[in-house]
Formats: structure tokens, C-alpha cells, sequence
């Protein structure tokens, strides 16, 4: 395609996305002095009319809706090429996607923007149709009055009529938000397709993760454990596989979604105005209690990396890598798997870190360390995930596969006035063994995530 600098009167900035058949625009309208958005058909596709009536299907059912919670439409024209293009407000605030771009919201703000993109899914029904798409790249953020966020449904691409839709047979969507009737050529869909997505966009804002598949969907709380229980329920009740027990509506799902976001925020502000009490890390206790800093400590130089040195507890079953610069204090002698919730009882483990005296404190910086538990009895995943750190904000889980570990991180940022990451780390046998299992708890200055894995893949445990 030529090079574009103008569409009629509309003035291209930039190139802001393309998507299957069109490319969007930065563009300005001379003649209001208004920056919008310009949609254009890409030239591949001139020929096809069965792509063009799609493309210009989009428009007039964003016009249609004719609400201000979707993308409006302001114009339609035709390039000297016979590409068909659209003009839209400009949403200046990016995509839900971009927010999410550095882990999970708060869940109080999740539920809020999740209720604003289902009462623009409502506007839709309410004009008889259904997006099909619901997602958060295709849900867009403009700056309203004041400063707050106008959330704004877009991308109406594979929308079709209340009409069309009860009879399609071909499926569409996208990985993790389409309900099964949607995956399924010839059964046919309704409004309730909607609320599933609605259900799906929810769940991701607030765990940082995709759903998994219909009727497949992990529990939101397993992933971040300070979801309430109201609000799992009413998440999961969104994706049910079976329609009929779905939320019947999406403005009735969208007024659930405000209660429960009140109903967190007012317990967030109970809990902030509370005298704040200096906590010990969980996995330290029995550790900080029994160990002596320096004593009886085993550090080892056999290949260590660059800049590394190995680090084992004081019966030499388990042993570790970490930066050298973290190397400067050790405690060998063991820890109590009680303090993560597992049985009472004296195990292998060992902490290394630059200020051991200060790894209890989350609100003093400057700790870089690592601790190492080996736990032969009980699962120590299902206790990692319900970890919670006050003062700390949540930052998302993932899982690790490594040649010796497989298991769940999870990991938490601006602790206590940004003294830096806490990571938690549960670890089971790579070949599929139930035993041994470890726990690994991490503190860095920096949150530095190569760091992090490499410490955990350097974890060895010996018979």
C-alpha cells in the first residue's frame, strides 16, 4: 500500500493497530480541531465483498448502538481505491490489555472496570446485539472530565444481531473468554455469550491469568489469595459451561460486580486504617529462632557460576546458587515446615542473604536473599497459594518448569514504601514424583525475575 498522509479531511498521525481486515489510525479532523481514531479496509481484502459488507457491518452496528459506554461512529467514506473506511472517537487511555501489562489490579478497581465494560456489553443487547469478542485488548479507556477512565467497548468485528446470532453456525472468539455454545458451530447464542466474557475479563484482571477452558476454569482464589469469596462466586457464575446458570443479564452481572467492589474497598480502607503491626515472614520463624549467622555455615565454590557462589543447609541435603553478592550472612540448621501450615517438625533448609537480621522486616530495603525449606510431607503448593503479605502488593503468579522443578511463583512488589519483591516459590520433582517438595522465599531489592529463576533452578536436593 502507498503511503497515506491524509483520508479526506482527516490529517494521519500515526499507525495504531491493525487487526484481520482493517488498520486503525491516528488521525486529526482539521476542520474541528479533533483528534479521532480512523479505521481503514486493508488493501489485500479490496476485492473481497463478502469482507468489505463485514467491514462496513462493524460501523453500522457501532452506530447503532448509539450509546456512550461503545465506540461511537462519526463518519463513513471511500478512498479513490474503493477501500471503505470509518472514523471513531479516539480513546486516549489504551486497553484493558495495557493495564494489565504489569500484572493483576486491585480487586476493588478489577470489579469496577469489569461493571463498566458489562453495562456497555447491556447498551449492546439493549440495541439488539451481541459483541461475540468481549476481551481486554477490546476494551478501550479515555479520559473523561476530572481525570477518571470512560470505558468504552470496541472492535465489534464479529458482533452480529440478537436475530442473526440465535441461528450461526459458524464459530468464533477467542482463547479463554468464548463459551462453549460460541465454540460450537450450530448451537446458536444469545446475550448470555456476552456475560461469559464479561465473566472471563473479570477473572483475568483480577488474577493476571486467561481462564483455562470451559468447565476447566481454576478457582480465581487459588491464584491470588486475597479474592473474597463473594467475589469468586460471582466470577465463576459467569463462566458456568451451562448457560441457564449463568448471570441472566450483563447489567444484572454489572450490579453485582459494583456491590462486591464496594464492599472490598471498604474493607481495603478498614484494613489501612488499622495500627500497622511489624509482622515476620512466614517461612523465617522457626529458621531465625534456631539458626546462628554464620555459624556452622557451609559455603561451597564447586561450579558455581560467574559471580556465584553455592550455598548448603548443615546436613549437605540441600543446597543452592545465589549471586555472591547475597552470600553474606548464612543460617544451615534447618526450619519447621509448621510455619507454612505443613506438620510440625524439624527439616533440611537454610537462608543466605546480605542482612539476615533484617529479612523478617518487610519494610526494611536493601535485603537480598534467599531461603530454601525441603518439606517430605504434605503439599506445599496448596500452602504457597495461600500466602498474603499486608503491606505488599499482590503482583500475579506464573508457572515454572525447569530440568529439576516444576511449580507455582508467586510474587509481591512495594512492600512497606518500596523496600523491594518478596517471590514464593512451591517446588515438586520435574519427573512427576509427589516427594520431596520445596519451598523457596526470595527478597531482592531490584525484583529482579532472571535472578529469581536462577536461583530456583539451581535448588538440589540429595537423598
Amino acid at each position: 500500500m502507498h503511503s497515506l498522509e491524509r483520508i479526506g479531511r482527516y490529517r494521519l498521525d500515526r499507525r495504531l493497530g491493525a487487526g484481520g481486515f482493517g488498520v486503525v489510525w491516528l488521525a486529526h479532523d482539521d476542520d474541528l480541531d479533533a483528534t479521532v481514531a480512523l479505521k481503514v479496509l486493508s488493501d489485500n481484502w479490496v476485492d473481497r465483498l463478502d469482507v468489505r459488507e463485514r467491514f462496513l457491518a462493524e460501523a453500522r452496528l457501532l452506530r447503532k448502538a448509539d450509546s456512550n459506554r461503545v465506540v461511537q461512529v462519526y463518519d463513513i467514506g471511500e478512498l479513490p481505491d474503493g477501500r471503505p473506511y470509518f472514523v471513531m472517537e479516539y480513546a486516549d487511555g489504551g486497553t484493558l490489555a495495557d493495564r494489565l501489562a504489569d500484572g493483576p489490579l486491585p480487586v476493588a478497581r478489577a470489579l469496577r472496570l469489569t461493571a463498566l465494560a458489562a453495562r456497555g456489553a447491556a447498551a449492546l443487547h439493549e440495541a439488539g446485539i451481541v459483541h461475540r469478542d468481549i476481551k481486554p485488548s477490546n476494551v478501550l479507556l479515555r479520559t473523561a472530565p476530572g481525570g477518571s477512565d470512560r470505558v468504552l467497548l470496541a472492535d465489534l468485528g464479529l458482533a452480529k444481531s440478537l436475530a442473526q446470532a440465535s441461528g450461526l453456525t459458524m464459530a468464533a472468539g477467542s482463547a479463554g473468554y468464548t463459551p462453549p455454545e460460541q465454540a460450537q458451530p450450530g448451537s446458536g447464542i444469545d446475550a448470555r455469550a456476552d456475560v461469559y466474557s464479561l465473566g472471563a475479563l473479570g477473572y483475568h484482571l483480577v488474577t493476571g491469568s486467561v481462564p483455562g477452558p470451559p468447565g476447566k476454569v481454576e478457582r480465581p482464589d487459588r491464584l491470588r489469595a486475597d479474592v473474597p469469596a463473594d467475589v469468586r462466586r460471582a466470577l465463576l457464575r459467569a463462566m458456568e459451561p451451562d448457560r441457564e446458570r449463568r448471570w441472566p443479564t450483563a447489567a444484572e452481572f454489572a450490579a453485582e460486580l459494583d456491590r462486591l467492589a464496594d464492599e472490598v474497598a471498604a474493607a481495603d480502607t478498614s484494613r489501612r486504617t488499622r495500627p500497622r503491626r511489624r509482622t515476620a515472614l512466614l517461612a523465617l520463624t522457626g529458621v531465625v529462632v534456631a539458626g546462628a549467622v554464620g555459624a556452622g555455615a557451609v559455603l561451597l565454590t564447586r561450579d558455581p557460576g560467574p559471580g556465584t557462589v553455592r550455598v548448603a543447609d548443615l546436613t549437605g541435603r540441600v543446597s543452592a546458587q545465589v549471586p555472591a553478592s547475597w552470600g553474606g550472612q548464612v543460617r544451615d540448621s534447618g526450619w519447621n515446615p509448621r510455619t507454612l501450615g505443613l506438620r510440625d517438625g524439624t527439616e533440611p533448609g537454610l537462608a543466605v542473604a546480605n542482612h539476615l537480621t533484617r529479612w523478617q522486616d518487610l519494610g526494611a530495603g536493601g535485603v537480598d536473599g534467599a531461603f530454601v525449606g525441603l518439606s517430605e510431607h504434605g503439599d506445599v503448593t496448596t500452602e504457597v497459594r495461600g500466602l498474603a503479605h499486608t503491606g505488599c502488593h499482590y503482583a500475579g503468579s506464573r508457572p515454572y518448569a525447569g530440568p529439576r522443578w516444576h511449580g507455582l511463583i508467586r510474587t509481591w512488589d512495594d512492600c512497606r514504601g518500596d523496600a523491594g519483591s518478596l517471590t514464593e516459590a512451591a517446588l515438586t520433582p520435574a519427573d512427576g514424583a509427589a516427594q520431596p517438595q520445596v519451598y523457596v522465599q526470595i527478597r531482592q531489592e531490584s525484583g529482579d525475575r532472571k535472578a529469581v529463576d536462577g536461583v530456583i533452578g539451581s535448588v538440589r536436593v540429595t537423598a
